[in-house]
Formats: structure tokens, C-alpha cells, sequence
């Protein structure tokens, strides 16, 4: 059954050639690609009113302008700079890669974390800002924000478990239906404004003047704040694989896009902030506010939060294209558990999918789905992540001494030092609101990801064997002398399975039970009389009902009389059920007996199954009855 809705679910395996046709194009990889980019117009201009508005009212709107010309110019500025790391390196890995080769693996493994983070909060900030989008429209849903983040979260993680072709065709049309929406309410919102439509002007409450330096401060924040919007800029270059031949033209064509959208529509939205300005309200994002303005509560109103509660958790989607890539390269360098560097059936790297959804599904519950709290810990991890790469980019030009280097350092230059000062500036304005967090928590990473790779060093060099070494082992020669136990509880049908076995592989077996009274002793030895066999039945009295540990000392006592060298197999005789529920109602020492066994290099663990019928099929056969 499990396996039945698993291919309903994610559909059937995929063989690894058809790899080649899962690679999508611009038209498929733009909105996949652009999703958590072009989304952030829907909270980014609110988080900046969000500081700006109550403490210089009406001012607030052009100071909004100001700032969205900085975060716009800084996206230009990142465009350029990302475009030369997709040609240098288009295997993917984007910053990762970058500051690993230029920088060295503390720095590289530091941009990998971060950006780790990030992909997580992009994750929960837009999963909890579609929860926003959809209860502005519907207030009467909003307790149930949480549950709807969920569900939003496992929708997408099926999504992307299919594969990245049909994850890509699933997403894309939400993507573009957003563009679409935001961009009329651009072009609609301009045109009534200036056709002499009267726009009511919110009432501001009063507020006192500050000094220069604490505008500065308060613009720094709402800056910070506005940054958001640049998340997601960098997943065209982790995702250069993902894209078909030539990957390297297609993904900067994706690139150009991108910034092109993002400058379009954020710029715009920006702009109707000014020209349509509202106050904050809770449970109303200012983007719901202002299409009220322009298109009343009609269909359109509705078409547009529709579409950007969608676009907002389908902004998750970078992530989950960027995160499973990202981790995938740094597990085959050994930095994170190898099992995230493997592809599932739908040639998806579905690990890391799993991993992400439930890490992210995590912080949704911990933080109650609330962008508020949420924001205060997004951006920082992907601008460490810009600076870093940026510099590695920098030391590269600087070595190479290329063609036209010294045009390109400049701009990953400048690029490192501006994207340096906004880590300063997020760091500080937003520690207290969150950002420590991703501070404390990035350098745990860090540790983490180095003692796994000292852990994978260490597995590799006790198990590699050098070719003169291969040379002196005579396989036929050096057989090891095997001896086998098998350990029984009771004598039935799988037990006597295990015995015939371990006769075929061994002439020296014993059967070995651990007994926790004397009356099922002796039962068990008259049953095993019955048998007629010439295994001897070794029975050990434990009375504080330890298993494995009678075995051990039996192993090792001059009763068993085990030579050094001598191979000791243990048979554990296991009955399998048929439904997943029937595993509850048996003990599962197996599992603990294996597991402890298989800590003595002089033990080999064997398991001899037998495979039960459904139990409809024994009760309503007269065959079985008793």
C-alpha cells in the first residue's frame, strides 16, 4: 500500500539517461528560478513602512523611495557580479564553490552554511507570508494560519519529489500568473493616477521630530528590512546544472530576467506605495491595501491575493531547487551526511527535498508562521553567502590575471564591499529581532560540517587498502574458519529455518537460548530432543533478562573454546508480517541484538527471515486450525 501511494504520489522511477530531458530551458526556469526573488515585492515594501511609518509618518513614502533605488541599484550590481560566477563555474554550487577554491574550505564551507540557512528561512517566510496573503483576503481563516502553512509545505515538497522537469511545468504557471497580476496592477494603478482619480489620504497620529542621526539609524533599518527583496537573486548560479545545454547561456539569460522582473516589479510596487500610500493594519499586508485602491474589492482584488498567496509559497520553491543542489555538491565533499548527495527515483535529489520541508515545517510551528518574527532572521545568511562569493571571485581575477580582469575584479570588488557593509548593517538592526540566531547558529554549522568531514577522512583511510597491500592477500588461501550460533527463544518454524541454514555454511553451529526462568529451560530443551539433530543447545540462565550479554560471555568462555582468528557468524532466526501496524505488536530484540553484536569486528550478523501470510488468509484456512 505504501508503495502504491508513493508512485501515486511522486509517480514512476526514472532511469538515469533521461536525466538530459529533465533539464528545463528560460521559459521553464525563469519562474521556477525568480519565484522567492519576484515574491519579496509582496512583503519588502511593507517591511520598510513597517519601520518607516510610525516614527515620520507621511515622510516615510519618499524615504521608501530612496531606499528601493538602493536595494534596486544593489541588485544590478549583484546581476553583474553573478553573472561572471556562472561562467567561471558552471557546476553549480554558487558561492559554495566559489569561496571553497579562492578562499579556502573554512570560507567555502561558510558560504555553504549560511546559505543553508538562508534556503531554510526562504522556505518559512514565504510559506507564512502566503498564509498572510491568503487570510487578508479571508480574516476568518486566519487561526488556521499554521495548519495552512503545512499544508502549502507538503504540497511543494510532493511538487519538487516529482522530478525537476514536472516540478518546473507545475510551477511556472503560478509564477507567471503573478507577473502578470502585479505588472496590470502597475500599469492600472499608474494610469488612474495620473487620469485624476482623488485617492484618500491616510490619517497619520503626530509624530516628533528626530535628529539626523537618528534618521540615519531608522533608514538603515528600513533598509535592512527591504533586503529581503534580494534573496533568491543567487539560485541561478547553484542551479546551472538543472538548466540544458549550453546550462551556461541559458542560466544568464535566466539572470538578465530575473533582475529584469524584480527591478520591474518591485520598483513598481514601490512606486504605488507613494502614489497610493496606506497605513500598516494588522491582518492586511499593504499590497492587499493598495489593490483595494486601484481595483476596489472585486475580482481582480481577489485574482491578485489569490495569485500572491500563491507566488508567496511557491517563492519556497528556489529553495527547494537551490537547497537539495547546494547540499548535494557539499555531500560528495564529504561536509554533510553522503545520503544528500544520492537522487531518487525522479532523479531528484529527494533527501535534501525531505530534509528542508522538515526542518522548515519546524520553524513554521516554533514561530507561529509569523513573517514579523520570521523576518528578523532572513537576508543575513544570503548576503555572508554574497560577500563571500564575491571576494572568492575577487582573489580569482587577481591570480588569473585573465583577459579583462581588471574590469571584472572591480565589480566583484565593489560587489564584496557593499554586500559586506549590508551584513554589517542586517546584523546589527536585526540582531535583536532574530538575526543572533542565524549568528549563533552558523558557526554551529560549521563545526558540525568539519567534524563530518574529519569523520569521513578517518572511514576512508582505515578502510583504504593500497595496491602493494592488494597484492600479498590471497583470497583462496586466507579463508577464515566460521563458526556459527544460532540464538533461539523458542522452537518453531523460522528457528528451524535458521538451524538448517547455518548447516550449509558451517559443520561447527550451536544453538544458543537465553532463559529467564527455569520452567521455559526445560520446556525448550524438550522440545529440542524432539529435533533429533546433532547441533548441541546451549542454554544460559540470565536473571536480570540481559540477551546479548549471556552470548558475549558465552563467546567468550574456554566453554566455547574460540580460537583467534576463528570468524563467529550469528544466525537471528525473524518472522516478517504482512501489514505495518502487526510490527508494533511483536518485540523487536532482533534489532537491538544486531545492533550490539555488530560492534565486535570478530562478528558477522546474519538474518534469516521467514515471510508470514496475511492473517485472513490462516484464520479462514482449516489447514491452520489448532
Amino acid at each position: 500500500m505504501t508503495k502504491n501511494i508513493k508512485r501515486f504520489l511522486i509517480g514512476r522511477p526514472l532511469k538515469n539517461e533521461a536525466l538530459a530531458e529533465e533539464r528545463y530551458g528560460v521559459m521553464w526556469g525563469l519562474p521556477i528560478l525568480s519565484s522567492d526573488a519576484i515574491s519579496s515585492v509582496a512583503y519588502a515594501s511593507e517591511e520598510i513602512l513597517m519601520v518607516l511609518v510610525p516614527v515620520i509618518a507621511a515622510a516615510a513614502y519618499t524615504q521608501l523611495a530612496y531606499i528601493s533605488a538602493a536595494i534596486i541599484g544593489l541588485l544590478v550590481l549583484l546581476t553583474l557580479s553573478y553573472r561572471q560566477t556562472i561562467e567561471s563555474y558552471p557546476n553549480g554550487g554558487g558561492a559554495y564553490v566559489v569561496a571553497k577554491e579562492n578562499l579556502g574550505v573554512l570560507a567555502g564551507v561558510t558560504a555553504g552554511a549560511a546559505l543553508s540557512v538562508d534556503y531554510i528561512l526562504t522556505v518559512a517566510v514565504s510559506i507564512s507570508s502566503a498564509s498572510d496573503a491568503i487570510t487578508s483576503a479571508f480574516p476568518a481563516i486566519y487561526e488556521y494560519r499554521v495548519l495552512i502553512c503545512i499544508g502549502f509545505l507538503i504540497l511543494i515538497m510532493i511538487g519538487n519529489l516529482r522530478g525537476i522537469g514536472e516540478s518546473s511545468k507545475i510551477f511556472s504557471i503560478p509564477a507567471y500568473a503573478f507577473m502578470i497580476a502585479i505588472l496590470s496592477m502597475i500599469v492600472v494603478g499608474v494610469h488612474r493616477y495620473f487620469t485624476g482619480i482623488t485617492i484618500p489620504q491616510p490619517a497619520f497620529e503626530q509624530t516628533s521630530p528626530i535628529t539626523s542621526w537618528m534618521m540615519v539609524i531608522l533608514i538603515l533599518r528600513a533598509f535592512s528590512n527591504g533586503c529581503a527583496a534580494l534573496t533568491g537573486v543567487e539560485a541561478v548560479s547553484n542551479a546551472v546544472p538543472n538548466f540544458k545545454e549550453p546550462s551556461t547561456k541559458y542560466a544568464k539569460r535566466t539572470l538578465a530576467l530575473l533582475s529584469l522582473l524584480v527591478f520591474t516589479l518591485f520598483g513598481g510596487t514601490s512606486l504605488l506605495a507613494n502614489l497610493y500610500p496606506v497605513v500598516h493594519q494588522p491582518g492586511r499586508t499593504v499590497l492587499s491595501q493598495i489593490a483595494i485602491e486601484i481595483f476596489g474589492q472585486g475580482p481582480m482584488f481577489y485574482y491578485i491575493q489569490i495569485t500572491t498567496m500563491i507566488i508567496l509559497a511557491m517563492a519556497a520553491n528556489t529553495a527547494f531547487t537551490g537547497f537539495p543542489l547546494l547540499i548535494s555538491v557539499m555531500a560528495k565533499e564529504g561536509y554533510v551526511p553522503r545520503q544528500l548527495s544520492m537522487r531518487g527515483d525522479r532523479l531528484s535529489y529527494s533527501n535534501g527535498i525531505i530534509v528542508l520541508t522538515a526542518v522548515s515545517a519546524l520553524l513554521i510551528v516554533l514561530f507561529n508562521a509569523d513573517v514579523s518574527k520570521l523576518i528578523g532572521l532572513y537576508a543575513i545568511g544570503v548576503f555572508i553567502s554574497f560577500t563571500l562569493s564575491q571576494s572568492g571571485m575577487l582573489v580569482k581575477w587577481t591570480r588569473s590575471k585573465e583577459k579583462g580582469w581588471k574590469n571584472k575584479a572591480f565589480v566583484n570588488g565593489f560587489g564584496a564591499v557593499v554586500t559586506a557593509i549590508v551584513v554589517v548593517i542586517i546584523a546589527i538592526f536585526k540582531f535583536h529581532e532574530g538575526a543572533w540566531i542565524v549568528v549563533l547558529l552558523v558557526p554551529l554549522m560549521i563545526f558540525a560540517m568539519m567534524k563530518v568531514k574529519k569523520h569521513y577522512i578517518a572511514v576512508s583511510r582505515q578502510l583504504r587498502m593500497k595496491p602493494e597491500e592488494l597484492e600479498t592477500i590471497d583470497i583462496e588461501r586466507d579463508v577464515y574458519r566460521n563458526r556459527v550460533i544460532v540464538p533461539i527463544e523458542s522452537i518453531n518454524k523460522s528457528s528451524i529455518r535458521a538451524l538448517r541454514f547455518a548447516r550449509t555454511i558451517s559443520d561447527n553451529v550451536v544453538a544458543f537460548s537465553v532463559a529467564i526462568d527455569e520452567e521455559s529451560a526445560q520446556k525448550l530443551q524438550e522440545r529440542y530432543k524432539l529435533l533429533k539433530t546433532e547441533i548441541p543447545l546451549i542454554v544460559k540462565y540470565s536473571p536480570y533478562r540481559k540477551v546479548v550479554e549471556p552470548l558475549l560471555k558465552f563467546i567468550e568462555s574456554a566453554e566455547y573454546d574460540y580460537q583467534k582468528g576463528d570468524m563467529i557468524t550469528v544466525i537471528l532466526p525473524q518472522f516478517s508480517v504482512k501489514s505495518w501496524w502487526h510490527n508494533f505488536l511483536h518485540n523487536q530484540t532482533r534489532v537491538f541484538v544486531e545492533r550490539e553484536l555488530l560492534k565486535h569486528k570478530h562478528i558477522v550478523v546474519s538474518v534469516m527471515p521467514l515471510q508470514l501470510k496475511r492473517d485472513d488468509m490462516i484464520l479462514n484456512n482449516p489447514k491452520y486450525d489448532r
